[in-house]
């Protein structure tokens, strides 16, 4: 073999190699029920139950925030964060959780929050004006 082909090779094994590390950090969508049936890292999407006790202090320890949510099938868990408190977090809209169910809570390692537009009125001003076209 010559050594361009040696080369070669190589750069394709290499690529594959990192294409298949990379999917398999891809996690599922699945509800707090789903979760615990798998025992498996996965996102869940919900909204923050802000009728219950959101915990954190940063002076005893910044990476730990818990807090309740309700999941898109309507079943409420305590979330653990480790993490320190997202800016902004009780205005989001959505949540979306990466991390797994230790017992009855589910411990997130990272968080996505879909926030409300600030744009939100004027598109149903713009929305409303085009209907009444």
């Amino acid at each position: 073999m010559k050594k361009s082909h040696i080369i070669a090779l190589i750069v394709v094994a290499v690529s594959i190699g990192l294409m298949l590390s990379l999917t398999g950090d891809v996690n599922t969508y699945a509800n707090f029920e789903q979760a615990t049936e798998s025992g498996d890292r996965v996102k869940i999407v919900g909204q923050l139950s802000k009728d219950k006790e959101m915990y954190y202090k940063p002076e005893e320890d910044p990476n730990y925030f818990s807090f309740y949510l309700k999941d898109d099938v309507g079943t409420e868990r305590k979330v653990v964060l480790l993490s320190e408190k997202p800016q902004d977090f009780e205005m989001s809209e959505q949540i979306v959780l990466t991390g797994s169910m230790k017992g009855e809570e589910f411990v997130a390692t990272d968080i996505l929050l879909k926030c409300p537009s600030k744009y939100k009125d004027e598109e149903i001003y713009i929305k409303k004006e085009q209907s009444e076209i």
